[in-house]
């Protein structure tokens, strides 16, 4: 069982709705999840927030907080997940944002800097991922550690 055939099961079971709010993985996440049948008695959908102007305006970041932190950080990617769990009205939301390269920005992190958040009903989690690899090779990597972070917490729901 693939670790996202693992994250449907345990949610389906559990009664749990799935959202997310993808940056550099442009929907990755969200296209991963819905080719395993079943998707559907889960998965509510994804808002794709690569731009900055769209992280504020569909998930709900504050424009502060990109302006302060950049959109590579900690406090971005909380309220990515947040205003995606609001918006989508799910139970649980994933978001991430990060740096896939080959280059970086002024407030983008260095290549492989990423934030993976959990907003779910018992509480709001994050953790940093320093990836190596190509640009799809970081994406893809981003994808599998966003489920993996899912299941980590579904053990506390």
């Amino acid at each position: 069982m693939t670790s996202f055939e693992e994250l449907l099961k345990t949610m389906e079971a559990k009664g749990l709705s799935l959202g997310s709010v993808e940056s550099l993985t442009g929907g990755l996440f969200a296209a991963t999840v819905c080719s395993i049948p079943g998707a559907s008695h889960v998965f509510m959908g994804s808002l794709v927030t690569y731009d900055p102007r769209e992280k504020i305006a569909l998930a709900n970041v504050k424009k502060e907080s990109i302006d302060e932190l950049g959109v590579v950080s900690e406090q971005v990617a909380r309220e990515m997940a947040r205003g995606g769990k609001n918006k989508l009205n799910v139970d649980v939301c994933v978001s991430c944002t990060g740096n896939a390269g080959p280059t970086t920005c002024p407030g983008y992190g260095e290549v492989g800097d990423v934030y993976v958040a959990i907003s779910s009903p018992k509480d709001e989690t994050c953790i940093k991922l320093s990836l190596k690899g190509s640009r799809n090779e970081i994406r893809e990597k981003v994808v599998e550690q966003m489920a993996e972070a899912i299941i980590g917490t579904l053990a506390n729901i």
